[in-house]
């Protein structure tokens, strides 16, 4: 009983640092993502390049690592994105998830 209940704790516990960290995601995306995306994600240098701010956690993770893999094709994103590890990735989405979006009210 003690070997399952540590291995759930264990579980448990990956999951949480699986969610990403916003701190390390901001000091991320001012070396990788300000460039195109803004700082926060919600000032674009242009007006094709999307909002990430406010953007679901989950989107953000699945999009970048659909990027890495090929499996979503932009060259520009292609080559940043391969440079990222998994843990960036989910840093990188709790950063700009929890950023407040100009497209839609935050509650």
């Amino acid at each position: 009983m003690r070997a399952l209940l540590a291995i759930l704790a264990l579980a448990l516990a990956g999951g949480v640092q699986a969610a990403g960290n916003a701190q390390a995601g901001k000091a991320k995306a001012a070396e990788v993502c300000v460039a195109c995306h803004g700082a926060d994600g919600a000032k674009p240098s242009t007006p094709d390049q999307p909002i990430l701010a406010g953007q679901h956690y989950d989107y953000l993770v699945r999009a970048l690592t659909d990027y890495k893999t090929g499996a979503r094709t932009n060259p520009i994103m292609k080559g940043f994105a391969t440079t990222l590890s998994r843990q960036d990735i989910e840093n990188l989405a709790a950063w700009f998830a929890s950023q407040k979006s100009p497209l839609h009210d935050q509650r």
